[in-house]
């Protein structure tokens, strides 16, 4: 199993490898970011991959999501992400959840045995929800901040979620987690401030639930942003920590 690995291995060492294979990560999200975060999991050596999202593959994800493509049209997310998982490495355990994780669904989930939990969700409070309970849990977690309406993925960092500024979702988020007492949290962000959606010539403005303008987005940005979480969480689980 090792020897795909090997140029892995050369950096991290061959425990640090023991320690992804025998790692379980629940992915929340799998979309633009939490695509991209799971490909270089798996690449990575992560044994055990849960996946969580009830949504399915439509054209309009082609321009970003690495498991878009034509063949996995009308997929679900979740299982277009595990086809390609197993074709990476056929030895991987993938779990799939066609399910949005909200508030009201979190019971479903034992985030005890997870050890580490990345958040690539957009709803507020399925966010906030995620990151109680892995904080109840004592399970690590990393979450990913607003990543639509962004051109420059050389913006991208990661820090605490108090030292965020410029993203709007993270200002929520830091206001809300603040009043539950949760005193630190390891986010992907950007410091672009986003851009307004159709302001391109030509551009056609869509309309998503709520009468909301679509985010735009490209190739480029969600890509950064899910292999820097992925980066994140290989590290803290080579090392142990």
């Amino acid at each position: 199993m090792f020897e795909q690995f090997l140029r892995t291995e050369l950096l991290l060492g061959h425990e640090a490898l023991l320690r992804l294979s025998r790692a379980r990560v629940a992915v929340f999200g799998i979309g633009g970011v939490g695509g991209y975060t799971v490909e270089a999991l798996a690449r990575s050596g992560i044994g055990t991959l849960d996946l969580i999202d009830n949504d399915t593959v439509s054209l309009t994800n082609l321009n970003r999501q690495i498991i878009a493509l034509h063949s996995t049209l009308g997929m679900y997310k979740v299982d277009a992400a595990r086809q390609r998982i197993l074709d990476i490495n056929p030895d991987a355990v993938v779990n799939i959840y066609r399910e949005f994780y909200l508030p009201e669904t979190k019971d479903r989930f034992d985030f005890s045995q997870y050890d580490y939990v990345v958040d690539a969700i957009d709803t507020v409070s399925g966010k906030i929800s995620i990151i109680m309970q892995a904080k109840e849990a004592g399970v690590p977690v990393i979450s990913s901040m607003g990543a639509g309406n962004k051109l420059d993925p050389s913006k991208f960092e990661v820090s605490d979620i108090y030292e965020t500024s410029v993203c709007p979702l993270a200002r929520v988020m830091r206001k809300e987690l603040k009043k539950r007492g949760v005193k630190d949290l390891k986010v992907v962000w950007s410091r672009e401030p986003a851009l307004t959606p159709g302001a391109a010539d030509d551009a056609q403005e869509t309309k998503g639930t709520a009468g909301r303008p679509v985010p735009g987005s490209t190739a480029f940005v969600p890509a950064v942003a899910g292999l820097l979480m992925a980066a994140e969480v290989v590290k803290d689980l080579a090392r142990g920590s």
